[in-house]
């Protein structure tokens, strides 16, 4: 039987982000609790983050202007427009997650984040109705790691894991391109779709999914607009807000936070340090500061600040600028300037009324070296509230662990322990053992029968020796064929149970963290995202099962 869900603590794999921070976080708050500014159960401590997050004023009619400008660019449903009008109003609090414009929407953990934001946002509204909540997805767009995001990965029709590239240009890019929101898709998109096409199995959902998938990746267009519009397009009914902090308004709002990144070199560093040391004395940090925490967008690219002896440059450039350069240049074209991880969001939360930040294993990790960063910018730290994590089981693998009596976590870490119980399973017969126990009778049989033979005829003696040899080899002939039929009888087992693991736990990670969305809409429809809004809980804080 199926289990419905599994306990993080017994899933060892620490490159999923299954640490010992985030088991206590989920299971023992109270350890870790000093490093956050509060739980993310109960309602006293809901009520606490709700007063917290209001006491820093916003522009509220800021966010209208913008975020009703974007959302309509990017086609949002009604109710959207309307939850971006509630957010004018001072009793109105943002769920927010948030992602990197990852090739068709990302990895599938980019999925569940939303659907966690959408349903918290839910939940909420119903335990405090004096307060109006709305769902808030964060683009970010504004890193230059295109490779990280460049990819989509598959389970092919062989059944292997292939990952499919766009090659902007068609060859890997050798130099450093600016934010990749901001790329504009080129003519070699279409080979990324004729790859991704030959690679997905076919159904009757595969042409209009490609089809759908082309009109928002096509050439001429960004690719945090072609992002931007496949989230629309899969959650426009919901109400979810997409946000895309590059905005140039959005920018000059937040001068001041950049100003003071820049006028107090290693000011948030050294606070990022100290907080890093007292974690590390039981868990480990996720991640290191920088003297200065903002890039700077420079002829094409994106390059970190560095501060020099009299100045500042920008990483891997000769380009250098005085204190009072990059304090013009925050006061008159604070667009140029882009947060990393430790800024980001710090940035945020400065534009947006977070409540709680929806966020996964290592998101909830930094989280907890960044307490003392917000108090610094004094701005209310939100509710780190652990993102759903679901694997999805297709019938026909349910089908193999069943076969094999096997449970699903078994499969999220060593798969040796399960190979060899298999093989075992499949080989009751030892093969070995009953072909000695043959020879053995037949040799016996043939002895005694040679005894009352050579009372009649001696001469029949070397007959009886003939049929002795020419028996035993047959019999060697049989046991062979028995063994190989063994054999390929074990490889087919154990290759389906490898069959099952490529999809439970492709390349050793957990499958939201390696699938695209496009493989399941491929198998199951284009409604397969609104079939998972209602199966996937929420409130457990365990790792979930969905049987599909």
């Amino acid at each position: 039987m199926l289990k419905n869900w599994i306990d993080y603590r017994n899933i060892q794999t620490t490159e999923a982000g299954v640490t010992a921070l985030f088991s206590d976080y989920l299971s023992n708050f109270e350890k870790v609790g000093c490093y956050y500014a509060g739980a993310y159960q109960g309602r006293d401590a809901w009520q606490a983050a709700i007063r917290r997050t209001l006491t820093l004023p916003r522009d509220r009619s800021l966010l209208q202007r913008v975020l009703t400008d974007q959302n309509r660019e990017f086609l949002c449903g009604v109710k959207t427009l309307a939850n971006i009008d509630l957010l004018g109003r001072d009793n109105t609090l943002a769920l927010v997650t948030g992602q990197q414009v990852g090739m068709l929407t990302g990895p599938l953990y980019t999925i569940y984040k939303t659907i966690t934001a959408i349903k918290l946002a839910e939940s909420l509204a119903i335990e405090h109705p004096e307060y109006n909540f709305v769902p808030v997805f964060w683009i970010e767009g504004e890193d230059h790691d295109f490779a990280e995001i460049n990819n989509a990965t598959v389970l092919n029709q062989s059944h292997e894991i292939a990952t499919i590239e766009y090659l902007l240009g068609g060859r890997p890019l050798e130099r450093n391109p600016g934010p990749v929101g901001a790329i504009v898709i080129d003519e070699s998109i279409d080979q990324f779709f004729d790859q991704l096409g030959m690679q997905l199995s076919e159904t009757e959902f595969k042409k209009p999914l490609l089809e759908m998938l082309r009109a928002h990746y096509r050439t001429g267009t960004s690719m945090g607009r072609a992002f931007a519009g496949l989230m629309s397009s899969y959650f426009g009914d919901t109400g979810l807000i997409l946000i895309d902090p590059s905005h140039s308004e959005l920018k000059r709002h937040a001068r001041s936070l950049f100003a003071a990144e820049i006028s107090s070199i290693s000011k948030t560093s050294q606070l990022v340090i100290e907080q890093s040391a007292e974690l590390e004395e039981s868990y480990h940090a996720q991640i290191k500061a920088k003297s200065v925490n903002l890039f700077m967008h420079h002829k094409g690219g994106r390059y970190l600040i560095e501060p020099r002896e009299h100045d500042f440059s920008l990483k891997g450039t000769r380009q250098y600028f005085s204190k009072e350069d990059l304090q013009r240049i925050v006061d008159e074209t604070p667009e140029l300037l882009s947060p990393n991880v430790v800024l980001r969001p710090v940035y945020q939360d400065f534009l947006l009324p977070t409540v709680a930040y929806v966020g996964g294993p290592s998101e909830i990790a930094y989280f907890a070296q960044l307490k003392t960063v917000y108090e610094r910018f004094g701005v209310p730290m939100p509710v780190i509230y652990p993102r759903a994590s679901v694997t999805i089981v297709e019938e026909r693998i349910n089908d193999i662990l069943e076969r094999f009596q096997v449970e699903a976590e078994e499969m999220f870490s060593s798969l040796d322990p399960v190979l060899m119980r298999i093989a075992e399973q499949v080989s009751e017969v030892k093969v070995e053992a009953l072909f000695e126990q043959l020879m053995v009778r037949f040799r016996e049989a043939v002895t005694e029968a040679r005894f009352g033979i050579q009372q009649i005829d001696p001469t029949l003696s070397g007959t009886v020796d003939a049929l002795l040899s020419k028996t035993e080899a047959n019999i060697n002939v049989l046991q062979d064929k028995t063994q190989k039929a063994q054999q390929r009888r074990q490889e087919v087992s154990l290759r389906q149970i490898h069959k099952a693991a490529s999809l439970l736990f492709p390349k050793g990670n957990f499958q939201e963290r390696v699938f695209s969305t496009a493989y399941f809409l491929n198998k199951y429809g284009p409604d397969f995202i609104q079939w998972l809004m209602p199966e996937v809980s929420i409130d457990k804080f365990q790792h979930q099962i969905i049987l599909v």
